[in-house]
């Protein structure tokens, strides 16, 4: 085996494993019992603090820099970021993790429509008719919520994608942001944002926190640092497919570990979406 083949087995494993660490967060977030708002806090503390760590391991000074001379293409990113992070774990908890799933699938052709009216991209054919398959997964799924807080639910992950399709033309567009100072920096704002409104923060005990240390640690700051590393080692086209594992593992752990058992409508939405993206990623790395 040559060392190119290698370093490519090498960075389909760590991407996987990303993957997988990405998609623990709606398991970590049904094991607290406690408001968004107190989870957000000590989830971006923790998680920050890996990312900086990491920063600081891997390029010293200059990344320690990065952190406190943050330019406002930065500042956008990580502002952005936090409104993902704040949407995404009330989203968790009000609907399904199978829908927050399929919504969180649809970000790509939502990056490719903004880059479409900002940058001027225009998009292959492929990715319009995967885009309308997606579509249509979504409202498969969407037509079988049951009640307000369902449809509450489905609105923040839809506002969540958005903001993530937003920060991924940002970067985009601002190719020198310095991504993992930012992504630290994202977490600290979701820290200070939630302080004011969270009511358990002196509810959490030390089990709790070990719980809330791991979400922030594993499931952001080493998934991050999985993609990071792995990415160096495969082209970019792959890295995003293996990427989406994320969205069928999602539900997986939370229906291993609590039996929160998908929908049928859930499942058919889930397939529409999860076929669209596999098929534009591989469509896309053949032109």
């Amino acid at each position: 085996m040559t060392d190119n083949d290698a370093q490519h087995r090498t960075g389909i494993a760590l991407v996987v494993a990303a993957a997988a660490a990405w998609s623990t967060a709606p398991f970590f977030t049904r094991l607290l019992h406690f408001d968004s708002w107190t989870i957000l806090f000590w989830r971006g503390l923790f998680g920050g603090g890996a990312i900086a760590l990491f920063l600081l391991a891997t390029q010293g000074w200059r990344g320690a820099r990065n952190l406190v001379v943050m330019p406002m293409s930065g500042w956008l990113v990580a502002g952005l970021s936090t409104l993902g992070m704040v949407t995404f774990i009330p989203a968790l908890q009000l609907t399904s993790v199978a829908n927050v799933a399929i919504i969180v699938a649809m970000q790509p052709f939502a990056a490719a429509a903004i880059a479409w009216l900002w940058l001027g991209e225009r998009a292959r054919p492929g990715t319009l008719l995967a885009s309308l398959v997606a579509l249509a997964g979504v409202a498969v799924t969407v037509s079988g919520a049951g009640d307000i807080t369902d449809y509450r639910g489905i609105g923040l992950a839809c506002i969540m994608a958005l903001a993530i399709a937003l920060m991924t033309v940002t970067i985009r567009r601002h190719k020198g942001t310095p991504m993992v100072a930012a992504a630290a920096l994202s977490n600290v704002l979701g820290s200070v944002v939630s302080l004011p409104f969270a009511q358990g923060i002196g509810a959490v005990t030390g089990a709790d926190l070990g719980v809330l240390a791991m979400f922030g640690a594993c499931q952001v700051g080493l998934g991050l640092t999985l993609l990071t590393i792995g990415s160096r080692f495969l082209p970019s086209g792959q890295a995003s497919l293996i990427a989406t594992l994320e969205t069928p593992l999602m539900p997986f752990w939370v229906w291993l570990a609590f039996a929160e058992v998908p929908s049928l409508r859930a499942f058919i939405g889930g397939a529409l979406v999860m076929g669209a993206v596999v098929a534009d990623i591989v469509a896309s790395q053949r032109t």
